[in-house]
Order: C-alpha cells, then sequence, then structure tokens
C-alpha cells in the first residue's frame, strides 16, 4: 500500500521561480482564471498548493480554474 504524501504549500517566491512567470504575469494569469488561485493561510500570508502548480506546469497553454 502506497502512502500518500500529503499536499504543500508554495510561497510566492517558490512559484515564481518554478514557474519562470513575473509576479505581474502570475496575478494577471489568476485574474483571467488561467493559474490557480493562492489559498488563504493567515490573516497576512497566502500560498498555493503544489500539487495545483504541478498541474498547472503539465500544460500552462490550456490550464483553466475549476470551480
Amino acid at each position: 500500500m502506497a502512502s500518500h504524501a500529503p499536499d504543500r504549500f508554495l510561497r510566492l517566491n517558490s512559484v515564481l521561480d518554478r514557474t519562470g512567470l513575473s509576479r505581474a504575469t502570475l496575478y494577471r494569469k489568476i485574474q483571467a482564471g488561467t493559474f490557480p488561485k493562492q489559498v488563504k493561510l493567515a490573516e497576512r500570508c497566502c500560498g498555493w498548493r503544489e500539487s495545483a502548480i504541478e498541474e498547472w506546469l503539465q500544460n500552462p497553454m490550456f490550464y483553466e480554474v475549476s470551480d
């Protein structure tokens, strides 16, 4: 039986490093629904699920956020 590792949260700089996007482009893509939305972790702290970023990296041209 394989154990499933818990999803990690990535902070902004890690997401920018992995994707190669600029900060402005990342937020523009979030607004357009073509990049995963961030998750609020605390009052002044947000992050992205690592699995969502990996999914986006698989096919960034055709990624769309599903509700």
